[in-house]
């Protein structure tokens, strides 16, 4: 839970950082900040992400079984190809 809240606090850390670069002509700091600012949107998503998936399988163990072992089977049959 934490981690989200770091995240949106890199994003505004981000989001300021690309809008000083906006205000003083930086396009340095424009890049960066916005390179911070969408990585830790992109880092946010995979953790909320994750925390869907996790209470989905903790609702509903057996799809999880499940779908883990077609993940299997699918990656099985793509690395046993020649």
């Amino acid at each position: 839970m934490f981690g989200k809240a770091e995240d949106k606090a890199k994003e505004v850390a981000g989001a300021a950082q690309e809008a000083f670069g906006e205000a003083t002509g930086s396009p340095e700091h424009e890049i960066k900040g916005a390179a911070r600012k969408y990585a830790s949107q992109a880092s946010y998503a995979v953790r909320d992400g994750a925390d869907v998936v996790r209470h989905r399988v903790e609702s509903n163990p057996l799809a999880g079984v499940a779908v883990a072992a077609a993940v299997g089977i699918v990656f099985g049959y793509l690395l046993g190809r020649k």
